[in-house]
């Protein structure tokens, strides 16, 4: 939530950047040369009113986020749903990639107390109520050994195995999802700032190079530099917390596998006890649910 925070503030900050550079373009007198012996003042004065006049969003600036937008172009949509979803999936994450949503020691509790009495039928039924990770995968197993009594356990276990392999998986592929974003966003900011040095550099291969150009171009870079600054405070916050949930996302998986192991051990004693009784006294005397 804490790197939720930083994302938005840090876009909130550069799309509210103050923009001196056109401001003083206006503001400072901009020095013309005196006329010539000879000449009229209307014409020296000429060639500076027509710059004026066919230039005048030079004096003008546009504010805000209208600012920001006209700066990146056509990138400032994709941009900005990128961080729209980099925000959404760190709510995601937060809310999905828990404790309580992979391994809760409520449903070990009960798990390990169904187990030793034999009520599988109940156990399944909890399990169905529940939706942790370790539920899904004790579901999967207790489901295939009741509907295939004559499985062996070896069977049983690959079962769980491979539902364990897929929900490790699921939980992996959400926080992926984010570290994809903080590899997009840079790599699209850089994408416009090229495409506005390109703009930049060929106006000037278009006129010839002057002192007041130089102020032209320094401006479309400063512009163009927009797009790379908003797609790394997208990116990087959208990295640390991959990097953080990442992190958490193994520790989870690795909880899931050993508590996957303690029920299959619990399932393994008293398919052995079945077994063992099944020898003993026969087949027709043993219950259903004993019969895994």
């Amino acid at each position: 939530m804490r790197s939720l925070s930083l994302l938005i503030l840090g876009v909130l900050l550069v799309l509210g950047l103050p923009q001196p550079h056109l401001h003083a373009q206006a503001e400072v007198p901009v020095p013309t040369p005196a006329p010539a012996a000879g000449a009229t003042p209307s014409m020296s004065a000429a060639p500076a009113v027509a710059a004026a006049a066919t230039n005048p969003a030079a004096t003008e600036e546009l504010t805000g986020i209208a600012g920001i937008k006209h700066k990146m172009g056509y990138l400032f949509y994709p941009l900005l749903a990128l961080s729209l979803i980099a925000a959404m999936l760190m709510l995601f994450i937060a809310f999905t990639v828990r404790q309580n949503t992979v391994v809760s020691d409520g449903f070990m509790n009960s798990a390990d107390a169904l187990i030793r009495k034999q009520d599988y039928l109940g156990l399944l039924s909890v399990c169905n109520r529940r939706n942790e990770c370790v539920a899904k995968v004790t579901a999967k197993a207790l489901d295939f050994a009741t509907k295939t009594p004559t499985a062996s356990f070896d069977e049983v276990r690959e079962v769980t195995e491979a539902e364990g392999s897929r929900q490790s998986s699921l939980i992996l592929q959400r926080v992926s999802y984010l570290g994809d974003i903080g590899a997009i966003a840079p790599m699209m900011g850089l994408l416009g700032t090229v495409f506005g040095l390109i703009t930049s550099f060929n106006q000037i291969s278009q006129t010839q190079f002057a002192g007041s150009q130089a102020a032209g171009v320094a401006a479309g870079v400063y512009e163009a530099l927009y797009c790379t600054a908003v797609g790394l405070i997208i990116g990087i916050p959208a990295l640390v917390v991959y990097s953080m949930y990442r992190g958490k996302a193994q520790r989870l998986i690795s909880e899931l596998e050993a508590a996957s192991t303690h029920l299959m051990a619990l399932l393994s004693t008293q398919y052995k006890r079945a077994a063992r009784a099944a020898a003993t006294r026969g087949p027709a005397q043993i219950p259903h649910e004993q019969a895994m």
